[in-house]
């Protein structure tokens, strides 16, 4: 009798737990386009033009065309557990450099670690002219009206001519 007590509350203790665990396991998520490393293998320098690479590696994740062209295939892999804020757990960037002639000319990998944490200024711009407050936008609105009502203009014409 005892045995069964037991084994008829345990079973959803168990299945609880379970729950609970797999809804804490982290979310990852992948984004970018990441050459497989074999076939990043396959590229030579002095060997491959653009047009190989793309058949082998496909189209890149983006294009510098300023001065000597050169191809990015970046990726990044996320983890985020429960509602805490995602983690990078990989970055990794692969740098194409092609010469005049379009041959690849040099093949570079960068990873997370050569990455650098960037620190936002909270200084403002000044900008020209006024700052217009929120009762000389009313008044500003309230003329603009007021003009359009003289000119016989009910709203639904062309704008006026600012």
């Amino acid at each position: 009798m005892r045995k069964r007590f037991l084994s008829s509350y345990l079973s959803p203790a168990v299945a609880a737990l379970a729950i609970v665990l797999a809804a804490c396991s982290p979310r990852l998520d992948t984004r970018g386009n990441l050459p497989d490393p074999d076939l990043l293998a396959e590229i030579k320098t002095g060997q491959h033009n653009r047009e190989q690479v793309a058949r082998i590696l496909g189209s890149p994740s983006s294009i510098a065309i300023f001065g000597q062209e050169t191809w990015f295939y970046v990726s990044k892999r996320t983890e985020t557990l429960a509602f805490f804020a995602p983690e990078i757990s990989e970055r990794n960037v692969v740098i194409l450099r092609f010469d005049s002639n379009g041959v690849v000319a040099d093949i570079s990998t960068l990873g997370r670690e050569h990455g650098q944490a960037i620190q936002p200024v909270d200084r403002a711009t000044p900008t020209a002219g006024n700052e217009i407050g929120f009762i000389d936008q009313i008044l500003g609105n309230m003329s603009r009206y007021r003009h359009r009502q003289a000119e016989g203009d009910s709203g639904g014409g062309s704008p006026p001519p600012y």
